[in-house]
C-alpha cells in the first residue's frame, strides 16, 4: 500500500509541473514509465564509518522514517506487561491470607483489569512483530530507556507473602500503591521520547492507564486511611461542622472569620463546574485532583495567612486585607477593626506603631481600591511592601508603599527603629519580574544581563518619622557564585537523581528568618537552605549553603532559641496538594533539622505529621514557632488540612510529636484550600490561622512530654531585646522571669 501511495504522490508532483499538456493522456503515461524507472534506482543507507552500505528498498527507506510507533513505545509496553504480572501476583497472595472484603475485592478488579491490560499490550506487540516478553528483570533494569518504577523487591514480596490479617491489608496497600504510581512514572518518562504514542489505540490506552490508575490510588489510599491507628485519620468533613481529634491541648475558642472577609454564598471558597462542549467528560470516573482542576475557582481573595503581636494586640493578615484583634486576659482574641487592603498575600509584621504587609498579587492597587488593575503596566498597581500606621487601631492609615520588582512574597524586620530612626527590612519577591514599562529598573530574565531582579533580595530602610520615604536601599545579589561572581550561582533546578524531589532554580528566598542578636539569618530558598551573616544588616554574607534530596521547595525557617539549631520547612505541592498520604514518603513535605556547628550546617533528621490524610486534605509543612521551654527545644507548627502538631527536637536526631489538633477536611468530594496557615505561641497560648475557618486559640495540657512546670515556665517567657513583639521572620532571645516558691 505504501508503494502505491508513493507512486501516486511522485506522479501528481510530476504531472503538476507539466504547464504545457496538462491533459495529454500520453503525456502522463510517459510520466509514468520515468517514475517507475526512478523508483528502481538504488536508495542506499551508509554504515557506520567504516562500514559498508546497505541498500534499501523503498518500503524499508519509508519505514526508517514511519511514525506509527517508536521504539519507546516498545519498551514501555515490554517493561509494562513485567510490572502488571507482578501486581497480579501480589493481589493472587491476598485469598489466603486475608478475610477483609474491601482487599479481597480490591485484589480481584486489579488482577482482573490487568489481565486484560497485559491482553492488549501482548496484541499491540505482536500485530507489529515486536517481541512481547523481556529476557528479565534485570535486563528491564539495565535498559537504557526504562525503568521499572514501583517494583517490589524481593524481600518486600517475601515480607507480604508471611503477613496475614491487617498487617497484610496495609503492607500490600503500601506496595500496591507505590506500584500503581510506579506505572505513572513510566509513562511520565516514556511521554519524554518524541514520537511517543503517536499511535491512537495506544494513545487512548496510555490515557485510561493514568486516568485508572490515579483513580485506584485514591480508592486504596482511603483504605489505608481506614486501617490506621492514628485517630486524625478519616475524620468526617465539613467547614464548622468537621470531625475533630485533639491530644495534649486544649481548643479554647474559635473564631469565625469577621464580616466582610468571607464570601457568605461560597463561604468555604468551593470551586463551579466549567461549561463543557463534550457532556461525555463528566462520565468519565476522574481523579480528586482531575475534578478540583476542572473547576473554576475563585482566588484567594479572602484566605487567612500570616499574623503578628505586640503587647495584646493580635494582627492577623489576609489575602483581602488584616484584622486586629485585642488579646484578652482569657487569652481570647476581640476584633477592634478590620482593613479592606486586596493584594495576598498578606504576611505582617509589627514594629511599634508601624504595620507592614507583603502584597504580591498583580490585582493589587496602590490604594488598596476593590476594582483591580486592568492594564498590563499601570501606576495604579501595587506589588511590595505597604507600610500602614496603627497607632489609632481603630483607624489604621496607609502612609508608605514601597514597589518592588518581584512584589513581596515575605519579609523579615532585621532591625529598628535604631538611632537614626530606621527600621531595616528584607524582602523576598518570588513572583515573575514586572514589565520594565510598570517600573522601569525591573530587568527579567535577559541573558547576560546583570542587572535582572533575580537571584536577589531587597534591603529596604523605613524611616518612621516619614515613612513616605521609604525606599529600597539596596539588591544584594546573595546566590552569586562566590569565585566567579555568576548571579546563578547555587541549585539550577531539576532533581537529584532517581527517586528525588524536581526542585525549583535558586532564584529567590521565599522567607528568611532573622536572628539578630546573634547576626546570623536562616534562608528558605527554593532549592537550598541558606545561612547568612547579617552583622552588617545591609550586606548580608553567605557563610553556608545546603541541599536536601527530598525536598521541592526550601519554604521557611526556625532558630531555637540559643541559636544552635535550625529547623527548615519544605512546601511540597505549594500548599494546595495533598502530600500526606499513606504513601507518601516521609521525608518529601517534611521539616529538615540542622545543627549549627562552626558556622556550618550539619543535618540531623527529618520529621513529617505522622497522620495519614485522605486526598482531599491539602497537607504539607507550613509556618511555625518555638514553644519556649528552659533546656528543651519545642515546635509548633502548621499543616495546612493536616492540622497543627507539636514537635520535641532537644534532641536534633530524633525528633518526637507530643501534641496535635486536627479537623477534617473541608469537603468529601473535592480539595478544597484551607486549613492552617500559621500556629505561634505567643504569652500562654497557641494562636493559628485557618484559611477558610478563622482563627483558633489552644491551651497547652501536661502530659508525658511536657509537665505542669514547663507550661508555667514558657507562659513567664520575655524577650531579652526590645519591646514584646513577636513577629513571622524575626526572632528575639527570650528568658524566664523565676518562678515563684
Amino acid at each position: 500500500m505504501r508503494k502505491i501511495i508513493f507512486l501516486i504522490s511522485i506522479l501528481i508532483i510530476v504531472g503538476c509541473t507539466d504547464t504545457e499538456n496538462d491533459n495529454d493522456i500520453s503525456t502522463v503515461s510517459d510520466e509514468v514509465t520515468i517514475i517507475e524507472n526512478i523508483s528502481s534506482h538504488s536508495i542506499i543507507q551508509p554504515g557506520a564509518p567504516g562500514e559498508d552500505s546497505k541498500t534499501l528498498d523503498p518500503l524499508e527507506a519509508t519505514n526508517i522514517a514511519g511514525t506509527s510507533y517508536v521504539q519507546a513505545d516498545v519498551d514501555f509496553l515490554q517493561g509494562m506487561i513485567v510490572h502488571h504480572q507482578q501486581a497480579i501476583l501480589m493481589s493472587e497472595l491476598s485469598a489466603e491470607r486475608t478475610n477483609n472484603q474491601t482487599i479481597l475485592d480490591l485484589a480481584d478488579r486489579i488482577d482482573i483489569s490487568q489481565e486484560d491490560e497485559i491482553d492488549f499490550m501482548e496484541n499491540w506487540l505482536e500485530s507489529r512483530g515486536e517481541n512481547k516478553n523481556l529476557s528479565s528483570h534485570e535486563h528491564m533494569q539495565e535498559h537504557k530507556h526504562m525503568k521499572m518504577a514501583g517494583m517490589a523487591s524481593s524481600e518486600e514480596l517475601k515480607e507480604l507473602r508471611a503477613s496475614k490479617s491487617t498487617s497484610f491489608d496495609k503492607l500490600f496497600l503500601q506496595l500496591m500503591i507505590n506500584h500503581h504510581d510506579g506505572a505513572l512514572e513510566m509513562v511520565e518518562t516514556l511521554k519524554e521520547f518524541p514520537g511517543n504514542s503517536f499511535d491512537s489505540s495506544l494513545d487512548e490506552f496510555i490515557s485510561e492507564l493514568i486516568n485508572d490508575q490515579g483513580v485506584e490510588i485514591e480508592r486504596m489510599n482511603g483504605i489505608l486511611v481506614n486501617l490506621s491507628d492514628d485517630p486524625r485519620s478519616n475524620l468526617e468533613p465539613g467547614l464548622y461542622d468537621a470531625g475533630q481529634s485533639i491530644q495534649n491541648l486544649k481548643l479554647v475558642t474559635s473564631l469565625k472569620k469577621p464580616i466582610g472577609f468571607f464570601d457568605p454564598e461560597n463561604p468555604e471558597g468551593k470551586g463551579t463546574k466549567r461549561i463543557e462542549k463534550d457532556s461525555k467528560k463528566d462520565e468519565k470516573v476522574r481523579t480528586i485532583e482531575e475534578m478540583s482542576s476542572s473547576l473554576r475557582w475563585p482566588i484567594l481573595s479572602f484566605a487567612s495567612t500570616d499574623m503578628a503581636f505586640r503587647d495584646n494586640i493580635l494582627v492577623a493578615g489576609s489575602y483581602h486585607g488584616f484584622n486586629i484583634y485585642e488579646i484578652q486576659t482569657d487569652g481570647i482574641p476581640s476584633l477592634i477593626s478590620s482593613v479592606v487592603c486586596p493584594g495576598g498575600q498578606g504576611d505582617v509584621s509589627i514594629v511599634g506603631d508601624i504595620l507592614i504587609m507583603s502584597v504580591e498579587q498583580t490585582r493589587s492597587r496602590l490604594d488598596c481600591g476593590l476594582e483591580g488593575v486592568s492594564k498590563e503596566a499601570s501606576p495604579e498597581r501595587f506589588r511590595g511592601l505597604r507600610i500602614f500606621d496603627i497607632s489609632n487601631l481603630e483607624r489604621p492609615k496607609q502612609v508608605g508603599a514601597v514597589q518592588t520588582c518581584r512584589g513581596s512574597h515575605t519579609h523579615s524586620v532585621v532591625s529598628g527603629p535604631d538611632e537614626d530612626g530606621k527600621i531595616i527590612v528584607y524582602n523576598s519577591g518570588t513572583a515573575s519580574v514586572r514589565d520594565e514599562e510598570e517600573m522601569e529598573e525591573c530587568i527579567g530574565n535577559i541573558a547576560g544581563d546583570n542587572r535582572t531582579a533575580l537571584f536577589r533580595i531587597d534591603v529596604i530602610e523605613i524611616p518612621v518619622s516619614n515613612p513616605s520615604e521609604s525606599k529600597i536601599v539596596s539588591s544584594p545579589a546573595v546566590f552569586a557564585d562566590s569565585e566567579t561572581g555568576a548571579l546563578g550561582g547555587l541549585w539550577t533546578g531539576g532533581d537529584h537523581g532517581d527517586e528525588t524531589q524536581e526542585t525549583r532554580r535558586t532564584d529567590q528566598c521565599h522567607d528568611i528568618t532573622v536572628y539578630p542578636t546573634a547576626n546570623i539569618a536562616a534562608g528558605a530558598c527554593s532549592g537550598n537552605g541558606i545561612l547568612f551573616d547579617i552583622t552588617d544588616p545591609y550586606n548580608p554574607q553567605r557563610i553556608d549553603v545546603v541541599t536536601d534530596t527530598g525536598f521541592a521547595y526550601w519554604h521557611s525557617a526556625t532558630f531555637n532559641n540559643d541559636g544552635t539549631k535550625v529547623i527548615f520547612t519544605d512546601e511540597w505541592g505549594g500548599g494546595g496538594r495533598a502530600r500526606c498520604r499513606a504513601w507518601d514518603p516521609l521525608d518529601w513535605g517534611a521539616n529538615a533539622i540542622y545543627d549549627i556547628v562552626d558556622k556550618k550546617l550539619e543535618f540531623r533528621s527529618h520529621f513529617k505529621m505522622p497522620a495519614p490524610q485522605l486526598e482531599t486534605e491539602n497537607c504539607v509543612a507550613h509556618n511555625g514557632s518555638l514553644i519556649p521551654i528552659p533546656d528543651k527545644d519545642i515546635f509548633v507548627q502548621a499543616w495546612y488540612q493536616g492540622g497543627i502538631s507539636l514537635m520535641d527536637f532537644t534532641d536534633s536526631s530524633n525528633p518526637k510529636e507530643i501534641a496535635f489538633f486536627d479537623r477534617g477536611p473541608i469537603d468529601d468530594e473535592l480539595l478544597v484550600m484551607g486549613g492552617y496557615w500559621s500556629a505561634y505561641y505567643y504569652d500562654g497560648f497557641i494562636y493559628a490561622t485557618e484559611i477558610k475557618r478563622g482563627l483558633d486559640v489552644f491551651e497547652l495540657l501536661p502530659s508525658d512530654h511536657l509537665s505542669q512546670k514547663d507550661i508555667d515556665e514558657a507562659s513567664r517567657a520575655y524577650p531579652l531585646s526590645g519591646a514584646k513583639v513577636f513577629n513571622p521572620q524575626q526572632q528575639i532571645p527570650l528568658g524566664w522571669s523565676v518562678l515563684e516558691p
